[in-house]
């Protein structure tokens, strides 16, 4: 069985009652592990890159391109995450998932969930 994390991000650097805010790093051909949002949230792409995207199945949903400075507004709602922001608005993805860096340089962002 698969261990789903409740981590969204490589650590938190700040929560008060009303947000989290997590410092999110992949290098090159990392990937991050199975895990499940349960906030809707946004986050501020510092460097971008392609990200190769997976189901808590191991169904590939594709590559999703984040652009360097970026900003993405993701609604958490039935299950679903569905991108409210200008940028790849409509795209929806599954809560549960995981993600890879398959760019050739760190992928980092700042992802601020809201309570």
């Amino acid at each position: 069985m698969t261990t789903i994390s409740s981590n969204v991000g490589s650590k938190i650097v700040f929560e008060n009652d009303k947000v989290i805010v997590w410092d999110f790093e992949l290098q090159p051909g990392e990937e991050t592990p199975i895990h499940r949002h349960e906030k809707s949230y946004m986050w501020y792409a510092i460097q971008g890159g392609p990200l190769d995207c997976e189901d808590d199945r191991g169904n590939d949903l594709g590559v999703f391109e984040v652009p360097t400075g970026s900003i993405f507004d993701i609604k958490c709602e039935n299950g679903e995450l569905e991108v409210m922001s200008e940028i790849a608005q409509g795209v929806k993805f599954p809560v549960t998932h995981k993600a890879k860096n398959i760019g050739d340089v760190t992928y980092r962002e700042i992802l601020i969930e809201f309570k």
